[in-house]
C-alpha cells in the first residue's frame, strides 16, 4: 500500500515537474554590497598627504623594487590595490619618470579597447595627469602629478582577481571615487 502511494505520488510529481516552457536568465553582474565612502589621512612620516578610504588598509609596499616612501592602499573586500609610488626629484629626472609613467600604461595596449587621458586640476592646483583603460586590462585607472621641482606622485589600480573587468565595473567606479577624493586632497609635506 506504501508503495503504490510513493509511485503515485512520484508520477504527479514528475508530471508537475516536466515544465516544456524554458526562460533563460538574463546576464548579470556579481552582487557587491559597497560601504559608504569615509576617508582618513595617512600617517605624518610619509612625504604626502593625502585621505583614503577607511574601508581600505594602508600598507608598505614589498615589492623587491619599492622605495621608502611607496605604499599599497589595499581593499580586502574588493581585492583591489592603489600602488602608489614617491620619487623625491632630487635623487630623479623629471623627464625619466614621465616616460616611465606613460610607458607603464601603454604596456596594457595589447589587452586595453582603449586608453583614455585626461587631465585633471584639483582643487589645491596641481595638474594631474589620468589614464582610464577600457578592456579586460589588469590596470583599469592610473595617474601622476608632480609639482616639478621636488615632487613626483604616481598611482595605478589593480584588481587582483581573474573576474572580467565589465562584471568588476561597479567595483572600479566605486574605487575612482576613492582617487579622485585622494586626487583632491593630495599635498605635499615639507
Amino acid at each position: 500500500m506504501v508503495e503504490k502511494a510513493f509511485l503515485c505520488l512520484s508520477v504527479v510529481f514528475i508530471f508537475f515537474a516536466c515544465d516544456t516552457e524554458y526562460t533563460p536568465k538574463r546576464k548579470g553582474y556579481n552582487r557587491l554590497d559597497l560601504p559608504s565612502h569615509e576617508y582618513q589621512a595617512v600617517p605624518d612620516t610619509l612625504p604626502y598627504y593625502f585621505e583614503y578610504s577607511k574601508h581600505a588598509l594602508l600598507l608598505k609596499d614589498t615589492s623587491y623594487i619599492s622605495d621608502r616612501y611607496w605604499v599599497e592602499i589595499y581593499y580586502p573586500s574588493l581585492l583591489a590595490n592603489i600602488h602608489i609610488t614617491y620619487v623625491s626629484l632630487e635623487d630623479a629626472d623629471l623627464k625619466e619618470l614621465i616616460e616611465d609613467a606613460y610607458f607603464l600604461t601603454s604596456k596594457h595596449q595589447i589587452k586595453a579597447t582603449a586608453i583614455n587621458d585626461n587631465i585633471l586640476v584639483t582643487p589645491s592646483g596641481k595638474t594631474v595627469s589620468i589614464a582610464e583603460l577600457e578592456g579586460d586590462v589588469p590596470s583599469q585607472f592610473q595617474f601622476y602629478t608632480t609639482d616639478s621641482v621636488k615632487h613626483f606622485f604616481r598611482g595605478a589600480l589593480y584588481f587582483n582577481t581573474k573576474v572580467q573587468n565589465d562584471s568588476l565595473g561597479p567595483a572600479i567606479e566605486y574605487v575612482k571615487v576613492d582617487i579622485m577624493n585622494l586626487l583632491n586632497t593630495l599635498d605635499w609635506r615639507e
